[in-house]
């Protein structure tokens, strides 16, 4: 090797790369389709689930690029690792301000209510959900998984491959289950999204909420693949840690939906 090409610094230059620029446009396809679907245009669901489509790939193609950089090629060393870890916290941060947006909302919207609802909460000709019937369940359910993708990371840790394979399937399991009777739900509600404040704040809230499992469940998926390929050691692992943080956040912000929508909100 060539004095020009030693590697003098612990850090990762990355190589040109047009996935930003493909997700871009991709959201911007997505944002516009779903605005066209919801006013009712012609073709407005196509450019939707067009726009998901190449964003689902993008995101494919991203994160194939980086787990060769870290499993193949060698460029994600302790410094790169630790400015990962600083990038995963402040997306996650971000996420707090973003679910923390919905939450003044609602507050904003149940502790004076107007009018015109009837100046009471929930509003009058609204029948709220049961939050001890299938939100509850979906509290346990959550708070299991939980629990078991923190066995996945201490398994990781131990170097006890299998076992980490098996909490992972678990976790990726609840996470389907959720979703599936958080649909069942939706499809049973007495309610809407075009009900009035009380029903865009809900769907709102707990819908962008269910996407967010359904990311956190595709990042677990990942890390399922890449534990079942040996991708994972017992000291280098971040890509496990991103995903298990993203869904630790995933069930507190569950918790404060219950405690909050369906719990304090429906009665």
């Amino acid at each position: 090797m060539s004095e020009l090409n030693v590697k003098r610094h612990p850090f990762h230059l990355v190589d040109p790369s047009p996935w930003p620029l493909f997700a871009s446009v991709a959201s911007f396809v997505l944002v516009i389709g779903g605005v066209l679907y919801m006013h009712s245009y012609e073709n407005g669901g196509i450019t939707f689930f067009l726009g998901f489509a190449l964003l689902g790939y993008t995101m494919f193609v991203w994160w194939r690029d980086i787990v060769r950089e870290s499993t193949y090629q060698g460029n994600h060393t302790k410094q790169v690792q630790t400015g990962l870890r600083y990038g995963v916290l402040l997306f996650i941060l971000s996420e707090v301000m973003f679910f923390f947006a919905f939450f003044w909302a609602y507050f904003h919207a149940s502790l004076a209510p107007a009018i015109e609802i009837g100046a009471i909460w929930p509003p009058l000709g609204i029948e709220p959900m049961n939050a001890w019937e299938v939100p509850f369940l979906n509290t346990l359910i959550l708070l299991t998984s939980g629990a078991t993708v923190t066995w996945a990371h201490h398994a990781i840790v131990a170097g006890y491959r299998k076992e980490a394979i098996v909490a992972l399937i678990l976790t990726i399991a609840l996470a389907v289950v959720f979703t599936g009777l958080q649909l069942f739900e939706y499809m049973t509600a007495p309610f809407s999204i075009s009900d009035g404040v009380y029903g865009s704040s809900f769907y709102m809230a707990t819908g962008f909420h269910g996407f967010h499992v359904f990311v956190g469940t595709c990042a677990l998926a990942v890390c399922l693949i890449r534990q079942i390929k040996y991708h994972f050691t017992t000291t280098h692992h971040l890509g496990f840690e991103a995903a298990a943080w993203y869904w630790h956040f995933v069930d507190v912000v569950w918790l404060f939906l219950f405690v909050s929508i369906y719990w304090w909100g429906g009665q």
